[in-house]
């Protein structure tokens, strides 16, 4: 199967929870909105999140997957099942007693990502009650991780990629039990704990009809072939969150600012979904292929499969990037603004997104970057690299915050700010050390590409301008509403940009075509 197949398998399923998943937001920001309450929740939001992204997105699985593919295709199907079931059980121990140890030490746990509204106790009590709950779910991130690895290592990604839907579907529902913010935070807290059991034991059964099957029933012992794969897998886990690290840190410096919580986490789903929709599924597709081609030692098969995969995420993201620049504050409006959820606080998020924007190409880079280290089992560089990223993260995004705030400005946009550019230092890092260790040199086919899909970006820039400087026309033929504007604004952007990139050659019909051919 192509790069292009499998990445289109994992952003049509993705999407669907995409969807759902703005669906759960709108719901559940309009019911408790933004404040104490809308921060203590974005705080019990943050463990499952990073969790959710590191282990089920693909982080935990590409330190995991070369290791496995190696096992399989060397040693045989029985030995891989043996190395997956020991590795299990050892994250399973590992991550469950991490899970006790934070239920027991979470008020001060909390102090580090929550520390700036310590003072409110009713609140930060609140934020310590819910992320006890939601904290469990890193234990069944984890063992989904692992099935996914072995789901991937075979390339079915259609149960990876699709189980994160459940989440969703035991969210929405949360929304509706009551009016009162504090039991619909309750609420959607304990959907998460669900959420996790279920997600697990799809992935489960999904691993055991491709008659793999692993047994959690038993000591976990650190054979070699396990510390092996956790040598990897710690680093590769490291690097691959890097992204999620710094959204973490700058999560906690935005507490000392009540409502800043909640406004990043408006903007995270927005400019979260070209991430997941492309970042993840073209790091994920790739990374089976580049695994082979690095034990045959075939440079020319890896080069192409790199070229094909940072041609096609880029194609895609661009132009959601842009988009997104030109109208942040419109569509955190049109999306968000309702019940609790006021049009200041789409003003303050939209501010953000716009600065996380122009991060977005960098932040989808290093999902497609990261894989070309991992499937040569070279974890520690790109965990050096995230590790750059967060320092520089911490330390700017620390400084433009308080800095902001002396004189008189917001200053969780600084950590917006800070974030984009520890992304794009970390690309250029990965991107600089592929080239001079002569593990890839892009081709005159992707330079062509990139070329091609800028300018059929720069042509759907216009129309979305001008349909922005339109806006009311444009709502009044839409029942006033501004959701369906948006939406119309999202499809004619989405529209002009596929028949620019045909007619400019960006995207190819015939590339379609086979793309789509079994």
């Amino acid at each position: 199967m192509s790069v292009a197949r499998n990445t289109l398998v994992q952003s049509s399923l993705t999407l669907a929870s995409r969807v759902l998943g703005m669906v759960r937001d709108i719901l559940l920001v309009a019911r408790i909105g933004a404040g104490p309450i809308g921060d203590a929740w974005a705080t019990a939001q943050q463990f499952p999140n990073l969790f959710r992204r590191v282990f089920a997105e693909g982080a935990f699985a590409s330190a995991f997957v070369p290791t496995y593919a190696r096992t399989l295709e060397a040693e045989g199907a029985e030995a891989a099942r043996v190395v997956a079931q020991e590795a299990m059980r050892v994250l399973f121990a590992a991550t469950a007693a991490l899970t006790i140890l934070a239920q027991v030490f979470m008020p001060w746990v909390l102090l580090l990502i929550h520390g700036g509204q310590a003072d409110d106790i009713v609140h930060y009590n609140l934020a310590v009650f819910l992320t006890r709950i939601t904290m469990p779910y890193l234990t069944f991130m984890a063992l989904g991780a692992l099935l996914s690895g072995v789901l991937n290592s075979s390339e079915r990604f259609i149960l990876s990629a699709g189980v994160p839907t459940i989440l969703n579907l035991c969210l929405i529902p949360a929304a509706f039990v009551s009016t009162d913010p504090v039991i619909t935070a309750k609420a959607a807290s304990i959907a998460y704990f669900v959420a996790g059991v279920l997600q697990a034991g799809a992935l489960w059964w999904g691993v055991s009809r491709q008659k793999v099957h692993l047994s959690l029933i038993g000591w976990p012992r650190l054979t070699p072939a396990v510390r092996k794969v956790m040598l990897l897998a710690l680093p590769g886990t490291i690097a691959a969150s890097g992204t999620q690290i710094n959204i973490i840190v700058s999560q906690s410096l935005a507490s000392f600012e009540v409502g800043a919580k909640s406004w990043l986490y408006a903007a995270d789903r927005l400019y979260q979904l070209p991430l997941g929709l492309v970042g993840v599924a073209v790091g994920i597709a790739i990374l089976p292929r580049l695994s082979r081609a690095a034990r045959a030692l075939d440079d020319d098969s890896s080069r192409a499969t790199m070229d094909e995969g940072i041609g096609l995420a880029m194609a895609l993201t661009l132009p959601a990037a842009t988009a997104l620049m030109l109208a942040p504050v419109f569509l955190i409006d049109a999306f968000f603004v309702r019940g609790a959820f006021l049009a200041d606080d789409a003003f303050q998020s939209g501010s953000a997104l716009f600065h996380f924007a122009w991060g977005v190409p960098a932040f989808v880079l290093i999902k497609v970057l990261a894989p070309a280290y991992f499937a040569r089992e070279d974890t520690k560089t790109p965990m050096r690299y995230a590790l750059v990223s967060v320092f520089i993260n911490t330390a700017l995004g620390a400084g433009l915050f308080f800095w902001m705030k002396s004189h008189g400005q917001q200053g969780f946009i600084g950590l917006a700010i800070a974030t984009s550019i520890a992304a794009w230092v970390n690309v250029a890092l990965l991107w600089t050390t592929l080239i001079r260790r002569d593990w890839y040199r892009p081709g005159p086919r992707l330079a062509s590409g990139l070329v091609r899909a800028v300018l059929a970006t720069a042509i759907m820039s216009v129309v979305v301008w001008l349909m922005m400087q339109n806006l009311e026309p444009i709502k009044a033929h839409l029942y006033d509403s501004k959701a369906l504007t948006a939406v119309a604004l999202v499809l004619a952007g989405g529209a002009t940009y596929a028949l620019a990139a045909i007619i400019t050659g960006a995207v190819r019909i015939s590339d379609i075509r086979r793309t789509m051919r079994r």
